[in-house]
């Protein structure tokens, strides 16, 4: 083996060892939501390498050179996102001042990124809601199931919920009653998930439990046998 084959081998071998030293944990709400947020994909990069550089190598306050030598991006560019990155507020520079040496040093600060993710998405799973709601009929026998589902999750239910429900009424076609009985059977056996509830309905289908008296009778049963 020649001493060029060598070396490139020990390269190899310490750019695999690179490979596994860890990942960077980079939200990924950020690259779901960065182009709502009107973010580019340059200035996603920077975001992506001030984390690195924080969670990799405790540097909080990279240089723009440190930055930007490890982006395709010109200087110019890269500077640009820093700029606009700090005058929308997605990041802030913290200062501290050492009580001991009075030195004062500079750190980003990505608390108002995560900040505007979470109001993002807040936003979106709420417009998601209303529209749900509004679809939901209006008559007081309709309304019933989703308000005791609220009540006995003791909080509001969830878009997917809402859903689950709708499709049990529209698509599968389970009886209301037969839902509640359901809910009952769940709360009963102190496992109040929709998963649950869902074998249980399941169950009583592939089984021909068409009532609510039939629906206790087999659950007796069920229980009897356990």
């Amino acid at each position: 083996m020649s001493i060029q084959s060598s070396t490139q081998q020990q390269i190899e071998a310490v750019l695999v060892a690179g490979f596994l030293e860890g990942n960077v944990g980079v939200p990924s709400l950020l690259l779901k939501n960065y182009r709502a947020l009107q973010l580019s994909e340059i200035e996603v990069m920077t975001l992506i390498h001030l984390i690195s550089f924080l969670e990799k190598e405790k540097n909080d306050f990279p240089t723009t050179d440190e930055i930007q030598f490890r982006m395709s991006a010109s200087p110019d560019l890269v500077i640009a996102s820093l700029q606009k990155l700090i005058h929308e507020q997605f990041i802030a520079i913290d200062e501290d001042t050492a009580e001991i040496t009075g030195i004062r040093s500079e750190r980003y600060n990505l608390t108002p990124l995560y900040q505007k993710l979470a109001k993002q998405v807040a936003e979106r799973q709420m417009a998601e809601l209303s529209t749900i709601r509004a679809s939901i009929p209006s008559d007081e026998s309709a309304k019933n199931i989703y308000t005791t589902f609220e009540k006995e999750f003791a909080r509001p239910l969830t878009p997917m919920e809402l859903e689950t429900i709708s499709g049990w009424l529209d698509k599968d076609m389970y009886k209301e009653e037969l839902i509640m009985t359901a809910l009952k059977e769940a709360v009963f056996a102190g496992k109040v998930h929709f998963r649950y509830i869902d074998r249980i309905l399941l169950e009583w289908s592939r089984n021909r439990v068409a009532t609510v008296d039939q629906a206790k009778e087999y659950s007796q049963r069920f229980r009897q046998s356990r």
